[in-house]
């Protein structure tokens, strides 16, 4: 217990530093006195930037609500990658495998072709996600009892969707093809402080949730018979969270596009340092991801002079980069066990 406590302070002040060197890290660098200045300032709610500077205009409208939807995508996706992975027992389980991302692209990617935003564009996504959980749960037989039906269903319905996805960009205009491939290699530009409010309210109703069923879902990591024999209702409890995290998901891609890697690589990172125990596990993932992504962003915004590299660019390139290494140790590990 007291090692999961330092682990936890250790990270949220991880968390909080990500942020604040971020918030100095572009084009306009600015020094550590600088941000806390400006920062001190904007939370005055007497002023609130009113007669914003060039400081404030960069930290307080530009980058602080750009590096918090960052933080709060790669914490979505992060949780998100562990349950989906508890309750598949499969380690390779994240929104795309499932389609669940796919999905929500695709309803994003239509509504956007027909000019929505804003809150469409929010139901459109989770209309989509939806959709890709009830093809899921149809095609592996009409529950959502069989594991390995559910994975295999998955893979199907997301090269499915993301094939619809790419139907929708053929029959679009030249520059709504531009705008959408951007959106959906990931991007965090434009975003405003009204693009929080959503996001940050889902992130923690499904956090809360997904805590809530944390030892259901371990009994579940165990096996489904296990799990039943503890009065478990596997399958409906399968169902609901596969729902809610489609609902997650889907909020943070119509926000921000389609970001991969980060569901599946996350809980692989703190399980070295957890277990396998949601309880521990969950709240880990969370800060891991959500400062993974803030220097994801940082990366985004520097590698190039003139623009912004999107982030699903530099989150693949991370992401088989770790791979690769996780392969090779897995494999010097079973040499060792002379497996």
């Amino acid at each position: 217990m007291m090692r999961q406590a330092s682990i936890l302070s250790i990270l949220f002040l991880l968390a909080v530093a990500s942020i604040l060197i971020a918030l100095g890290i572009g084009q306009y660098p600015l020094s550590t006195s600088e941000i806390m200045a400006t920062l001190i300032k904007c939370l005055d709610v007497a002023s609130r930037c009113a007669d914003a500077g060039v400081e404030e205009q960069i930290i307080w409208q530009l980058r602080l609500p750009r590096i918090l939807i960052a933080f709060i995508t790669g914490a979505g996706l992060a949780i998100t990658g562990v349950v989906l992975q508890t309750l598949t027992r499969n380690p390779l389980a994240d929104p795309y495998l499932f389609g669940i991302s796919s999905g929500a692209s695709l309803g994003a990617v239509t509504a956007l072709a027909f000019g929505a935003i804003g809150l469409g564009l929010s139901l459109a996504a989770m209309l989509g996600s939806l959709l890709s959980v009830l093809l899921m749960v149809v095609l592996s037989g009409g529950t959502a009892r069989h594991v390995q039906f559910l994975v295999l269903a998955g893979v199907a319905i997301s090269f499915m969707l993301s094939s619809l996805t790419s139907l929708v960009l053929y029959f679009s205009t030249p520059n709504v093809v531009a705008a959408l491939l951007f959106w959906m290699m990931g991007s965090f530009d434009h975003i405003g402080w009204q693009d929080l409010t959503i996001p940050v309210i889902t992130l923690v109703i499904c956090l809360a949730i997904f805590y809530t069923f944390s030892r259901q879902l371990d009994a579940m990591l165990a096996g489904d018979k296990v799990a039943r024999s503890l009065g478990i209702a596997t399958q409906k409890l399968r169902l609901a969270l596969l729902i809610i995290a489609a609902i997650l998901t889907s909020v943070l891609v119509s926000k921000v596009g389609g970001i991969g890697f980060v569901g599946l690589m996350i809980p692989h990172i703190c399980r070295f340092f957890t277990g396998h125990q949601l309880s521990a596990l969950l709240p880990v993932a969370f800060l891991v991801g959500g400062i993974f992504m803030v220097w994801v962003d940082a990366i985004s915004r520097t590698i190039l002079t003139d623009q912004h590299l999107p982030i699903g660019i530099v989150t693949a390139a991370i992401g088989s980069l770790f791979f690769i290494i996780l392969l090779k140790h897995y494999q010097t590990k079973r040499r060792q066990e002379g497996i």
